[in-house]
């Protein structure tokens, strides 16, 4: 693992952003708990994508499908049959790898002269080995007579199999789009780069339907708009991101253009959103397999189609990893490490700090902290020096940090910190809300 991804491991458990899932028990690869600023951060992220998605368009609704649904979904997706990773094991040190990490042309590379990436033999590699990534359960109480099922490896079909009742329950017009988040799950064989690719994940993927022939100017529109929703909304550096368009060797079968954003992570760049332009591979499979019609009726023409479909996938996990790593800042000139998390995607807004626990000063803050609770996430904080607990905030990535002093019990005024250049300003306690307001609004990079 990359030594700068390594602190921003450590940080996130210090701080309680993002824990090993069952730690006291050795951990579970690849599968993570979010602790309680990890936790706050995750849901404003994927607050401000639904609300652009589902508020700022009047033509995009939402949609919650199960986990678990029909097996038939997953032969006419393509699933059972082809959602394989082919895999190679060394016969020396057991360890596993895919077989794409080689060549890409693995069927004819020569294995028997490859040297093992861990143990450096060789000679003991296998030859690639087909490996599904669906995870199997079972549903009735008894295995033997119940019916085989899959976890979802993505949120897209439970779209696909609803668009029909959305469309007419909502008297919705081509073009619309149904918008979800959810849990997928891939037994993804390597996981690696902590949260970036693990086996158990949260998409927020958008699915819009159009008439065919509309599709390519769709397209063109959705990159535009999800490219600007990282640096305009999420606050991530312009300069770190960058699309990729698949050539024709990494197409989807089912995609006639796919398109990736990446950010430049410690570790390279890498996917954090596909947009794909799937025609209408997936209706016509779902028709076929269901033998249910689902053409649309464009009453306006008197005509009968199956939209192409213009998809946005974007994993929340990775969404999260970018928006920490573009956070991390080590201000080496005043010894200090900050989370430089834009004010309305911090887990706390502020912390409000007596300078002394006496004279009444905590009993002021308290007063601060009712003013503000029904609007800010806020947090007491009387513990230590006022300096350890600015720089324990700055961790956390709390911007502004509220602290009363003795001036305060004289003239109602406290100070107001900023996190970022640690100047500080004097506010009235009557212009404490508005003031963090106007601060939000005016933040910028």
């Amino acid at each position: 693992m990359d030594k700068s991804i390594e602190k921003i491991v450590s940080l996130c458990k210090r701080r309680g952003f993002i824990f090993q899932s069952s730690d006291i028990y050795g951990g579970f690869s690849a599968i993570y708990d979010y602790g309680p600023l990890g936790v706050d951060l995750k849901n404003k992220i994927s607050q401000l994508w639904w609300k652009e998605m589902t508020q700022n368009h009047e033509n995009i609704v939402g949609l919650d499908s199960g986990i678990l649904m029909h097996p038939k979904i997953w032969e006419a997706s393509g699933h059972t049959g082809a959602f394989n990773d082919p895999l190679v094991d060394c016969k020396q040190c057991k360890s596993r790898f895919r077989a794409d990490e080689f060549s890409d042309d693995f069927e004819s590379f020569d294995w028997q002269n490859t040297k093992c990436p861990k143990c450096g033999t060789t000679g003991s590699l296998t030859e690639p080995r087909q490996f599904n990534l669906m995870f199997k359960t079972h549903i009735g109480p008894v295995e033997e007579s119940g019916m085989e099922a899959f976890l979802r490896p993505e949120t897209a079909q439970g779209i696909y199999v609803n668009y029909q009742l959305v469309q007419g329950a909502m008297r919705l017009k081509v073009p619309f789009g149904i918008a979800q988040i959810g849990k997928a799950f891939r037994n993804e064989i390597v996981a690696r780069n902590f949260i970036f690719r693990t086996r158990e994940f949260e998409q927020m993927e958008m699915q819009y339907f159009v008439k065919p022939g509309f599709d390519d100017d769709s397209m063109q529109q959705w990159k535009e708009k999800r490219f600007g929703f990282y640096h305009e909304i999420l606050g991530i550096d312009k300069s770190r991101l960058r699309f990729h368009e698949h050539d024709k060797n990494e197409l989807a079968h089912y995609a006639k253009e796919a398109w990736d954003i990446e950010y430049k992570f410690p570790f390279g760049w890498s996917e954090i959103e596909g947009v794909h332009n799937r025609t209408d591979f997936d209706l016509k499979r779902h028709e076929e397999f269901s033998g249910k019609n689902l053409s649309y009726f464009d009453q306006s023409n008197n005509e009968r189609f199956l939209p192409y479909i213009i998809e946005t996938s974007a994993g929340l996990n990775r969404m999260l990893l970018t928006v920490l790593v573009n956070a991390y800042w080590e201000d080496k000139e005043n010894n200090r490490i900050v989370m430089k998390f834009h004010p309305k995607l911090a887990p706390i807004k502020a912390v409000v700090c007596p300078l002394v626990k006496k004279d009444g000063l905590p009993e002021k803050a308290r007063e601060i902290m009712y003013i503000l609770k029904p609007d800010f996430k806020v947090l007491y904080d009387q513990q230590g020096s006022i300096g350890k607990r600015y720089y324990r905030q700055d961790e956390a990535g709390t911007p502004f940090g509220i602290t009363v002093d003795h001036q305060s019990m004289e003239d109602n005024t406290i100070t107001i910190r900023h996190r970022d250049t640690q100047q500080q300003e004097r506010v009235h306690i009557d212009s404490i809300h508005k003031r963090l307001m106007e601060l939000e609004d005016a933040w910028h990079h």
